[in-house]
């Protein structure tokens, strides 16, 4: 018979981190998610632990533990300097003594105790130390800047409308056995539909003309479009003497698009 959920032992490294998530105010229900147990359990564990002057629980009667609390630090410790690794590639970085060889399986729950689950990271665009250090001067030299010079940047960059659906990631409710159902099926075409490319800008004053971009973007277009779109509305809209704003893509950096 198994075990009932509300019974689980917790580990001192559990306790621990529960205790943690406690203090910086997560909800019962969210902690008892995280580690497998029921409400009750994560109820009863922190009643005990105020009790007791926060004390963790004493050691139960049961199976030992195939991990002690070194190895459960030093699997915490691997993960942390490498959080790309998988439960798989952890469980082989660690040195067990003999006769203790954790499965996958236990590894994972030891970083789940932790509140360290995997999860999707999220992407952004790589940026250089040299870049990075050159944004965070950029920062400091306009720091102090009031309405009225940040009213006369022109903000402008290139983007594109997708021509049917969005290249994102899409999320969809379902039952697990309606995966294929057409009912949860979002419809696709060959090559992603295509997409059209803009430029675009906007300033202090309100949003700025926003141009479809025939054919690839080269230096010669942007050019034609600084001309021909962007500069007719800025001597229209802004003081003489304003700043336009570019990123340093080298089709905006040229020669041809500098003289």
């Amino acid at each position: 018979m198994a075990r009932p959920r509300g019974a689980k032992n917790l580990t001192k490294l559990e306790q621990r981190a529960i205790v943690e998530g406690h203090r910086q105010g997560r909800k019962h229900h969210e902690l008892a998610s995280q580690f497998h147990v029921s409400r009750q359990t994560i109820s009863n564990f922190l009643k005990h632990w105020k009790t007791n002057g926060g004390r963790e629980h004493k050691k139960r009667v049961g199976r030992p533990r195939i991990t002690t609390s070194v190895i459960d630090r030093n699997i915490v410790r691997v993960s942390r300097s490498n959080p790309r690794l998988t439960a798989t590639e952890i469980a082989r970085e660690i040195a067990y003594p003999e006769g203790q060889n954790p499965s996958v399986r236990t590894v994972r729950r030891r970083l789940q105790a932790f509140g360290l689950e995997a999860r999707r990271p999220v992407k952004k665009p790589f940026i250089s130390i040299k870049n990075r250090k050159a944004r965070v001067a950029w920062a400091r030299a306009h720091l102090h800047w009031q309405r009225k010079e940040w009213s006369e940047v022109l903000w402008s960059d290139e983007s594109k409308y997708m021509l049917f659906g969005s290249d994102g990631i899409k999320w969809i409710r379902r039952p697990d056995s309606k995966r294929y159902d057409p009912k949860y099926l979002p419809p696709t075409v060959k090559h992603g539909g295509g997409s059209c490319p803009v430029w675009g800008c906007f300033s202090a004053r309100g949003m700025g003309p926003l141009h479809h971009i025939q054919g690839t973007m080269d230096r010669h277009v942007y050019k034609d479009i600084l001309e021909n779109v962007m500069l007719p509305y800025a001597r229209q809209s802004l003081q003489p003497g304003f700043i336009y704003q570019e990123d340093n893509d080298s089709k905006h950096r040229s020669k041809d698009v500098q003289a």
